[in-house]
């Protein structure tokens, strides 16, 4: 993926991630994630992430590169986030 090839290194995409997001308290630490978050269930689906962020307070989030929208993106955050709540 392009944005994971340009922002491969951490440093930067901390610094980039903080000038661009409305945050309250910066970005402190991130991780890059797999390509995708395997269910413990195989029955359930699979979600692809990008980068799962930390800010100073604790708050974790997750950031997905898009290249466009789609009529199902937000059932897809909302499925991204209620899946890294509970991992």
């Amino acid at each position: 993926m392009v944005f994971k090839k340009v922002f491969s290194r951490p440093r930067l995409l901390k610094c980039f991630l903080n000038a661009l997001l409305p945050l309250a308290a910066p970005i402190e630490s991130l991780e890059y994630l797999p390509v995708e978050l395997v269910p413990d269930l195989p029955e359930l689906k699979h979600s692809v992430v990008d980068v799962r962020c930390a800010d100073r307070t604790g708050r974790q989030f997750i950031v997905e590169m898009q290249m466009f929208w789609t009529t199902g993106f937000k059932s897809r955050v909302l499925f991204n986030a209620a899946k890294a709540y509970v991992r």
